[in-house]
């Protein structure tokens, strides 16, 4: 891939739902680059197509018109180009929740290595990498901990884990410091930004959290399904 070439590239996407009368435009001809090394914040009120956006990047759901490039591969124009879109996201996209999502019944480590174990990984190979990312996230000492004797905080980097297991060049994050005081809210931005630089992952992280803002590169701002500002 070249060096000046974004790792999500949005082209004119559209999304609707429904037909006829009832038809919704959720999204209406938005373009969006983020770079690797880049963490960008998008903004914008309820119903404004933010969740939408993130989910046709995530090859979740499908646009409507316009193209998605996940570095220099197509990924949609007019059809999906990718054959195995569970692969696609296995091994090049993380994504992060509001909400940990957390498996209750495995302990920090297990959660991690069960995305790994996903994709093929053997469980010993696994569960070494899934503690290697609980050291770096700084929550190690937490390994053998069940979800529900994990602080807020401690549950949302265990989930950062999670997304970061299978070395994804892409990570989508809806709401992820919701849920957070402002304390861990910025640990959590600043962790993610860690990732960013020296992993040269590309960070979309939908939020409406204004403690938050400073942290990003920059914010984009979505109204009515369409690019506001760029700031």
């Amino acid at each position: 891939m070249s060096a000046d070439a974004p790792l999500v590239r949005v082209e004119g996407i559209g999304r609707v739902f429904g037909e006829g009368e009832a038809a919704v435009r959720a999204l209406d001809g938005v373009d969006l680059d983020v770079a690797a090394g880049e963490v960008v914040g998008l903004k914008g009120p309820s119903g404004s197509g933010k969740s939408t956006l993130l989910n046709i990047i995530a090859c979740i759901l499908e646009p409507s018109a316009g193209r998605l490039s996940l570095g220099e591969e197509v990924v949609w124009d007019g059809a999906w180009r990718i054959g195995d879109l569970r692969r696609l996201r296995r091994e090049r996209i993380g994504f992060i929740f509001q909400f940990h999502n957390l498996l209750p019944f495995l302990d920090a480590t297990d959660n991690v290595a069960l995305a790994m174990t996903l994709a093929g990984t053997d469980v010993g190979t696994a569960r070494a990498r899934a503690r290697d990312l609980l050291d770096y996230l700084q929550v190690g000492r937490r390994a053998s901990a069940m979800p529900s004797r994990l602080s807020g905080g401690e549950a949302q980097r265990v989930a950062i884990a999670r997304a970061l297991a299978n070395r994804p060049r892409v990570i989508l994050a809806d709401e992820p410091t919701a849920a957070l005081d402002s304390e861990r809210a910025r640990v959590v931005m600043d962790l993610l930004r860690q990732v960013a630089r020296e992993q040269r992952a590309a960070v979309l992280v939908v939020t409406h959290d204004e403690k938050i803002f400073d942290r990003f590169d920059r914010i984009v701002g979505l109204r009515d399904g369409r690019i506001e500002a760029v700031g």
